[in-house]
C-alpha cells in the first residue's frame, strides 16, 4: 500500500469511526466518565484534517505520525495518549518505507501494541484495549492478507466478549470494581470500530 493509498484509506475510516460518538459515549459513561465518544469523534476530526494537509507522495510513516499527533492534541485524554503512543512506534517501525507490505503492516501493530502495554502498564485479561488488541493481532499474523481484516474484527469482538464478565483492571474504570462487570471496555469497542470502518472503507475489487 502506498502512502497516497494509505491516505484515502484511514480519511475514509475515521470518517466512519467519527460518527460512534454516541454509542462509545454511552459505553464509556457506564463505567468511565463519558468522554471517549467526544475523544474518538474530536481525535478524528483532527486526525483527517492533519492528512489532508500533509504535502503529495508522504510516505506511511509520515502519515502515521502526522495522525498520531493530531489525536494527541485534539484530546488531553489517557486514551488518546495511548493511541497516540501506539501509532508513533508504527510510524517508527516503517520509517524509511515508501509503500506497506503486508509483514510491514503486521510489525507496525506490533510495536504499536508494545508500546500501549508498556505505557499503560496492562495485559491481556486487565480489561482494556488491549484485549481486543492482542487477538487481533494473532489473527492478522495467522492469515492471509484478503481474510485477515474480517479475522481480527471476529477475533477483537471474542475478546472484548470473553472479558466483559470480568471486572475492570484499569484506568478510571477499575475505581468501579465489581460495577465494571458486564459492560465491555470502552476502549476495546472502539478500537473493534476502527476495524470496522477500515473493512467499510476499503477498496473493493
Amino acid at each position: 500500500m502506498t502512502g497516497a493509498e494509505l491516505r484515502v484509506l484511514l480519511d475514509r475510516a475515521l470518517e466512519v469511526v467519527g460518527k460512534k460518538e454516541d454509542e462509545l459515549r454511552d459505553l464509556d459513561s457506564a463505567i468511565g466518565d463519558g468522554d471517549l465518544g467526544i475523544t474518538v469523534s474530536r481525535g478524528a476530526e483532527a486526525a483527517r484534517k492533519s492528512i489532508a494537509a500533509l504535502p503529495p507522495g508522504s510516505t506511511p510513516s509520515e502519515i502515521i505520525r502526522a495522525v498520531a499527533a493530531a489525536i494527541a492534541s485534539a484530546n488531553p485524554s489517557s486514551f488518546a495518549a495511548l493511541v497516540a503512543t501506539g501509532l508513533l512506534a508504527a510510524s517508527r517501525s516503517v520509517s524509511g518505507s515508501e509503500s506497506l507490505t503486508t509483514g510491514d503492516v503486521l510489525t507496525m501493530a506490533q510495536q504499536a501494541v508494545s508500546a500501549i502495554a508498556k505505557r499503560g502498564r496492562a495485559e491481556v485479561g486487565d480489561k482494556t484495549v488491549l484485549d481486543a488488541l492482542v487477538p487481533s493481532i494473532a489473527a492478522l499474523e495467522a492469515n492471509t492478507p484478503d481474510g485477515a481484516l474480517e479475522a481480527m474484527i471476529v477475533a477483537a469482538r471474542k475478546g472484548i466478549e470473553d472479558t466483559a464478565p470480568l471486572v475492570s483492571r484499569k484506568g478510571r474504570a477499575a475505581w468501579l470494581g465489581e460495577r465494571t462487570i458486564g459492560h465491555p471496555d470502552p476502549g476495546a469497542m472502539a478500537y473493534l470500530r476502527f476495524l470496522e470502518a477500515l473493512q467499510e472503507a476499503r477498496p473493493r475489487p
